[in-house]
């Protein structure tokens, strides 16, 4: 089967939060499990130790990045995976202790729909408000804890907005409680510290397609001696969390991803802060603009942007003609026609919450590229206001 290719090989990607092309290194460290050593781990023999040994190996280098112990990195099917696994499995394994969760109003759907699930179980769920630039009052937070809480989660960093949460005051808060943290850290790889002693959680989500690694593998860090009862049984396998053979090729691809993207961490968070900052310069001299969570600590790729009089779908339709993919926010809430949860959990005024879009850099983009986008943005913008007034 021949694949459909791109019109053109000049077009621009800003919308690597939504997801990231995989590196020449992962696909060639991948590559082998796919053909000659693609055996399933679980297997006695020759083949199946091999494989095993592959898994175990990825497995070190995960831990290594988090600073964990391999025991502790349980590998699932996605972000989505591993964050359901996160808050039902604990919520499974300690419903004894007390059937009350704290959460903030503007997680993934990957978190909210697991806590709606729980809610229709008996469950009582607290969102935490957050300010106008995202961020979770701590002192909000701690007044909402509960002698029955039982668990708290927290993302890292927005999806949408980019903003970076103080996840490690707000575990050690949980923890004064007694109550377990989970963070979702799927926006952080290679651009945040995923120092799993240094942020103080119980369990962190990752997503090996946000940091040049393939789709369908997820990352679950589980502290030792956190409760947690799986989501999926059967075989056993991940010491019983996570049942069904593994994902062999995927998993080495996570790893190497993973580690590539830590030892380029420094590096690349100085070169993309720097065009985010050009290209912000130049979004934000368009007339009747908002960079939203501009004044908190944000993802250094993350350009969240609302204009005024502008209707997002029309205007990210122009900048695809014009070779510029990019997105109105996350790419899990594609099609919904409702507001964005986040911009309305911020106060986004309402002139403002239809004309949102999300830019978001990443590799393969240059100071030419953000130029490219910085003149073309105003041109359409103009066009659309004058065309068809909002």
């Amino acid at each position: 089967m021949k694949p459909d290719l791109l019109p053109s090989s000049n077009r621009l990607y800003f919308d690597h939060a939504a997801t990231t092309p995989l590196r020449p290194e992962v696909v060639a460290a991948m590559e082998p499990y796919y053909a000659k050593l693609g055996y399933n781990p679980s297997s006695l023999h020759a083949e199946g130790r091999a494989a095993r040994a592959a898994v175990d190996r990825a497995r070190e280098v995960v831990a290594g990045v988090l600073n964990a112990r391999p025991r502790e990195i349980v590998f699932t099917s996605g972000g989505t995976e591993a964050d359901n696994l996160a808050i039902l499995g604990v919520a499974r394994a300690v419903r004894d202790r007390g059937r009350h969760i704290v959460s903030t109003a503007i997680e993934h759907s990957a978190v909210l729909a697991a806590l709606d699930q729980l809610r229709d179980q008996g469950w009582e769920v607290t969102l935490v408000e957050v300010d106008r630039n995202g961020v979770v009052d701590p002192e909000r937070f701690r007044a909402a804890l509960r002698p029955e809480t039982v668990l708290a989660t927290v993302m890292l960093a927005n999806n949408e907005i980019g903003t970076i949460e103080p996840i490690a005051e707000l575990a050690s808060i949980a923890h004064e409680r007694g109550v377990l943290f989970h963070t979702d850290a799927v926006q952080a790889a290679g651009q945040l510290s995923l120092a799993v002693d240094a942020l103080g959680v119980d369990l962190m989500t990752l997503s090996a397609h946000k940091f040049y690694g393939p789709k369908g593998v997820g990352i679950l860090y589980v502290r030792g001696g956190t409760p947690l009862a799986p989501l999926i049984v059967g075989g056993g396998q991940e010491r019983g969390l996570r049942s069904g053979t593994e994902n062999v090729a995927g998993i080495i691809g996570a790893a190497e991803a993973l580690r590539l993207a830590e030892e380029e961490r420094d590096d690349y968070v100085v070169e993309i802060t720097n065009l985010r900052d050009r290209l912000e310069a130049a979004v934000a001299a368009i007339p009747d603009s908002r960079i939203n969570g501009a004044g908190a600590p944000r993802l250094p790729n993350n350009l969240s942007v609302s204009f005024a009089g502008v209707q997002a779908d029309a205007l990210l339709i122009r900048l695809d003609l014009e070779g510029v993919a990019a997105s109105n926010g996350s790419a899990c809430a594609a099609g919904s026609t409702q507001p964005s949860h986040v911009l309305q959990a911020i106060g986004l005024e309402p002139a403002f919450v239809g004309g949102t879009i999300r830019l978001s850099l990443g590799k393969g983009l240059d100071a030419a590229s953000v130029r490219r986008v910085g003149e073309l943005l105003p041109e359409l913008v103009g066009e659309l206001r004058a065309a068809a007034p909002v």
